[in-house]
């Protein structure tokens, strides 16, 4: 279907969440709100969020920052493994790290993790079609969904959301405009966050 106007996907990753599953930190509470305060001037018409506790919350605290935004409970921007590639996928000098870190996945986890990624796709991304008005949307979502969308708009080989790593609470935003490839305009944006909130999520070698 042809677009009739440009839609602007702001991704972000949950905030710092608690060891025990159920919910943030104290630093992950204050991420959620920064950027939620960063996010006032943006005119948002849909906050979706995954089903797990940190999702939850972290969209609950951006929202309670915003006007007239009610979040909503996605299971398409949930936390799952959006493809596992075969070894010839794979570049030949990383296939061993990377099939070592999907090893883990269950027969159940190979089964959905693709199918909701085809539902994200065609739940958050393209240029919108059913209206005349730009429309701007947040999704709270995890580390992979972000890479797999992200990928996506990049037209990266499906293995590529492997290796993209992205901050608690920090932004990337894509615009999905009529007749035009979709354009990254921000990737991991943390400038909303003092220097102590920043690089959550990251290993530890990749803090600079």
């Amino acid at each position: 279907m042809t677009g009739t106007a440009t839609r602007y996907l702001c991704l972000a990753r949950h905030g710092e969440a608690a060891p025990d599953g159920s919910g943030l930190t104290d630093a992950g509470r204050r991420q959620a709100t920064l950027l939620g305060r960063r996010l006032r001037d943006l005119p948002l018409t849909a906050v979706h969020h995954g089903p797990l506790p940190r999702a939850e919350e972290t969209a609950r605290l951006i929202t309670d920052e915003l006007e007239g935004v009610t979040p909503r409970v996605a299971e398409s921007a949930g936390d799952y493994v959006p493809h596992i590639p075969e070894r010839g996928e794979l570049p030949a000098e990383s296939a061993d790290f990377y099939l070592d870190f999907l090893a883990g996945a269950t027969d159940e986890e190979r089964r959905r993790g693709p199918e909701l990624a085809r539902q994200a796709l065609r739940r958050f991304t393209g240029a919108v079609t059913d209206g005349a008005q730009d429309r701007h949307e947040l999704v709270v979502t995890h580390n992979f969904l972000i890479a797999w969308l992200v990928r996506d708009a990049l037209h990266a080989p499906k293995w590529r959301w492997l290796g993209l790593n992205h901050g608690n609470a920090a932004l990337t935003v894509i615009r999905y405009a009529p007749g035009r490839a979709a354009s990254v305009l921000l990737s991991n944006d943390m400038r909303h966050l003092p220097a102590e909130l920043r690089w959550t999520g990251f290993p530890p070698e990749l803090h600079v």
